[in-house]
């Protein structure tokens, strides 16, 4: 009789990577024939707390204002220039030994009003160049197809995905994409953190709040368009390559009890629920129940349409992927009158911009998600936005950045030796980039410096931080050098 092997570490083929967006760092906004998107009129925020800088709801009026405003107050327009210096940053980010980079490609670019008959073929043709470069640099791409950059007009026109429209749109958009990129990218992320229906909801489904009736069951049959277009996206996109690793990415949004009351315990749990709903469909290719309970009992109607159902069994993804960055609490007060369901919890430090720190938390929840789903788990976002000191001799000491991601990677391992069938990760934002909650470069996140104040001051010359330097002995080893 043979002993049951035990999982000790990492497995050889672990991916190590970094993570990016294609709003918050190429800039070059109208240029190659890029329409308006989404991010282009996230405003800067720098007249109130950094705890308080997120996006929040956005009206048709704020829209018009926006596309009439200077400038200098969208940074998202301006990011780092990634798309004239990409050459230079991807052989930077690759001399950390990383072997694979998730960025974005940004819709507007590919049809620039969103319901354009034929693709710009400028902006493809960029793409070609980026991932080319990638390839050559020994960095895989795992690509987000849709990463808060639907074109603007699609907002406008057809109030995001509030419209039905908008799957027909999105899936030619796809298609465009697997079959341009085929054999070249064969990791995709359909839609980032699809589970930001509050937070983050116009970035994310582009629902102007001024145009519906009823906000919260807009957003809800918004996301459940958005689902039915991802699934009609996956079962194509496997069509078109069967080699295509195609995921679904939830922001890691589950909350511990507010207190060991029952009802605490259960509105958490309703809380999670909601939070799971996302990949219950994505993964399993149904709506659960729990979530048709929700809608009755708040008075939510989704409109299914013929087919539907079909094509969310149809369709369903290859691996689950989230970004971790923080835990919060839930309980019967925050989930029934608190507009995010969840407030912070006072037992764990936190960042300047109001984060709180738990690795312990990432372990919790890769384990969740993995007992629940059983399938492949990357994670697709993690780090820690701080304010960095450049010193006199040009050195950049982010200990407190390796502090954090170091526990994150140690209860990662963790939660691998607990079976979770762990396959990459990828830290957020390895070169500073623009922030995508605060729209501000001075939350930074990466192992690059890039010489961009607030206000874009600099030079925007690239540094290499400490944390450059312990990530390339993190990735040498493969996560025993953690030191």
């Amino acid at each position: 009789m043979e002993k049951m092997s035990k999982i000790t570490g990492l497995p050889d083929n672990f991916i190590w990577g970094g993570a990016l967006a294609a709003n918050q760092m190429e800039g070059a906004w109208k240029e190659g024939g890029k329409g308006w998107c989404l991010a282009d009129i996230n405003r800067s925020q720098l007249d109130i707390p950094p705890d308080q800088r997120y996006n929040q709801e956005i009206d048709t009026a704020y829209i018009k204002r926006a596309m009439a405003e200077d400038d200098r107050y969208y940074p998202k327009r301006h990011g780092i220039d990634f798309y004239h210096t990409y050459p230079q940053d991807l052989k930077l980010l690759a001399g950390t030994g990383m072997n694979s980079l998730r960025t974005s490609i940004n819709w507007a670019r590919i049809f620039p009003n969103g319901d354009d008959e034929a693709p710009c073929e400028e902006g493809l043709a960029y793409y070609d160049r980026l991932i080319d470069c990638m390839l050559a640099n020994g960095l895989e791409p795992m690509i987000t197809i849709s990463h808060y950059e639907m074109p603007l007009n699609l907002a406008l026109k057809y109030n995001g995905w509030a419209s039905r429209e908008l799957v027909d749109f999105f899936v030619r958009y796809c298609e465009t994409l697997f079959k341009r990129y085929k054999g070249k990218v064969r990791k995709w992320i359909v839609v980032n953190q699809i589970n930001l229906i509050v937070h983050e909801s116009f970035n994310h489904l582009g629902i102007a709040a001024d145009k519906v009736d009823n906000l919260l069951q807009a957003k809800y049959q918004g996301v459940h368009n958005e689902m039915v277009a991802c699934a009609i996206a996956t079962k194509l996109g496997h069509e078109i390559d069967p080699e295509n690793q195609i995921g679904m990415m939830f922001c890691s949004n589950l909350t511990y009890p507010c207190s060991c009351k029952p009802n605490d315990v259960f509105w958490n749990m309703r809380h999670n629920q909601m939070e799971y709903l996302y990949g219950d469909v994505m993964v399993r290719g149904k709506y659960p129940g729990y979530a048709l309970r929700f809608y009755d009992d708040n008075n939510i109607h989704i409109d299914f349409y013929p087919g539907d159902e079909e094509a969310l069994a149809a369709g369903t993804v290859d691996f689950v992927s989230l970004s971790y960055y923080y835990t919060r609490l839930s309980g019967e007060e925050p989930f029934l009158h608190n507009e995010l369901g969840q407030i912070p919890n006072p037992d764990l430090p936190a960042s300047p911009w109001g984060w709180s720190i738990d690795p312990v938390g990432l372990r919790i929840c890769l384990n969740e998600y993995w007992d629940r789903y059983q399938k492949p788990i990357y994670i697709t976002e993690n780090g820690l936005g701080a304010y960095d000191k450049v010193e006199a001799d040009g050195s950049i000491h982010d200990d407190y950045r390796i502090d954090y991601l170091r526990a994150h990677i140690q209860q990662m391992i963790e939660a691998v030796k607990d079976g979770v069938d762990l396959r990459g990760y990828y830290p957020w934002g390895p070169i500073d980039i623009v922030s995508c909650s605060s729209s501000e470069m001075e939350k930074r996140y990466g192992f690059i410096y890039v010489d961009y104040d607030n206000h874009f001051n600099g030079t925007g010359k690239r540094s290499l931080k400490d944390s450059y330097f312990w990530y390339k002995k993190v990735v040498q080893s493969n996560g025993k050098d953690l030191g």
